[in-house]
């Protein structure tokens, strides 16, 4: 009669402190999130994030801004914009220094603001560079090297061209 007394005192407390509650209850879901660079590079990042059990599965990815690097900054070292230079092409030269004043390593692309006759617009230049900067070390710097000549079109090319800021899309 003793054991019986025991086994009904300690169903309950096994009950009551061996099931968790629904509050209590958490799962770990990814969610994915998505940017585009330029008018058709998408990168992706994935972050594993703790939620309540009942929260619902993500279902599409969450449209962010670019992830831009902090603690970056720039230098222009030459550049060179000839809108004719008299064999009936255009040339276009840059050297920026870009400098990655972090304690770790970044992946990423260059990104260039520029100005050209009355419009502004944004570009990477990577395609054409023979140093595109797609890696910089920790508290080091990269040379952008960019150079292009081509030929005038029937639209033209404009009259100036300004490289107004740049900026460094992370894209790891």
């Amino acid at each position: 009669m003793k054991k019986l007394k025991i086994i009904y005192l300690i169903i309950p407390i096994i009950t009551f402190f061996g099931c968790s509650s629904e509050d209590a209850c958490t799962k770990t879901i990814t969610l994915q999130q998505v940017y585009l660079v330029g008018n058709h590079q998408y990168y992706y990042n994935d972050i594993e994030q703790e939620v309540p059990c009942n929260f619902p599965e993500p279902e599409d990815p969450e449209v962010i801004d670019p992830p831009k690097l902090e603690n970056f900054s720039y230098q222009i070292l030459s550049f060179n914009y000839e809108p004719d230079t008299g064999n009936n092409t255009s040339l276009l030269q840059f050297e920026i220094q870009l400098n990655n004043n972090n304690d770790f390593d970044v992946t990423g692309i260059p990104y260039f603001t520029v100005y050209t006759n009355i419009e502004f617009s944004t570009a990477n230049y990577v395609n054409d560079a023979s140093n595109s900067c797609l890696e910089i070390p920790a508290n080091s710097n990269c040379i952008f090297t960019y150079s292009l000549e081509e030929p005038i079109t029937n639209v033209g090319v404009p009259d100036n061209f300004e490289i107004l800021n740049v900026e460094y899309i992370i894209t790891n």
